[in-house]
C-alpha cells in the first residue's frame, strides 16, 4: 500500500483530483464535483505509464556488498546479545560470517557460478538470521528451559542449527575453492617434473 502513495499513478491520479477540485472552486462544475473529482483520480491514475518492472538482477559486485555488510550487522548484533546466547553461539556465527565473507570478497568468481551464489546469499541472507532471530525472539527463560518429554532447550537446537550451518558453509567453499586446489595440485606436479 505504501509503495502505492509514491506510484507514478497515484501521483497522476492526484493531479486529476486537484483538477478536479480547481474546477469545483473556480464554479464550472456544481454539486457533481465529488464525482468529477473521483473521475478524474481514476482517468490520471489509468492513463499514468507503468511502474518499470526491474528483472536484471544486481551485479554480483553490489550484492557481495550488501550481503557482507549484513553479515557483518548480524556478527554485532550477536555479540550484544552474548549475555543470552548459549555458549560458543557467537564464536559458531562469527566463524560461519568469515566462511561466507571469504567467499564474498571475490564476487567476479561467485557470479561465475549463479548457483553456488544463490546458495551464500541464502545462508547469508535467511538461514543464519533465521536461526539467530527465532532464538533472540524467545523470552531468555524460556530459551533455555528443557522441553517436556526430553526434547532439547530451544538454546540446544541453536547449537545444533549453527553446527549444521558452519557444515553447509565449509562444503560451499569446497566448491567455491576448489579450482584454485586444483591449480596448486597442478603448479606441484609441473614443479616435480621439471625437477626430475
Amino acid at each position: 500500500m505504501t509503495r502505492y502513495l509514491g506510484s507514478t499513478k497515484n501521483l497522476a491520479g492526484c493531479v486529476g483530483g486537484l483538477v478536479g477540485v480547481a474546477l469545483h472552486l473556480t464554479g464550472v462544475v456544481g454539486t457533481w464535483w465529488p464525482l468529477v473529482v473521483a473521475a478524474l483520480y481514476a482517468a490520471g491514475a489509468l492513463l499514468a505509464p507503468p511502474e518499470k518492472v526491474r528483472l536484471v538482477p544486481v551485479d554480483a559486485a553490489t550484492e557481495a556488498g550488501q550481503v557482507r555488510t549484513d553479515l557483518d550487522t548480524l556478527v554485532r548484533e550477536v555479540a550484544g546479545q552474548s549475555s543470552r546466547m548459549p555458549e560458543s553461539t557467537v564464536d559458531g556465527v562469527r566463524r560461519i560470517a568469515d566462511v561466507l565473507g571469504d567467499m564474498l570478497s571475490r564476487p567476479a568468481q561467485l557470479a561465475a557460478d549463479p548457483d553456488l551464489r544463490h546458495t551464500l546469499i541464502r545462508l547469508a541472507r535467511t538461514d543464519l538470521p533465521l536461526s539467530v532471530q527465532t532464538y533472540l525472539n524467545l523470552p531468555w527463560w524460556f530459551a533455555v528451559k528443557r522441553r517436556t518429554g526430553g526434547e532439547p532447550s530451544a538454546g540446544e537446537e541453536l547449537v545444533t542449527q549453527l553446527g549444521l550451518l558452519e557444515r553447509q558453509a565449509h562444503q560451499l567453499a569446497e566448491r567455491f575453492y576448489a579450482g584454485d586446489v586444483n591449480q596448486q595440485a597442478d603448479h606441484t606436479r609441473y614443479l616435480r617434473d621439471q625437477d626430475g
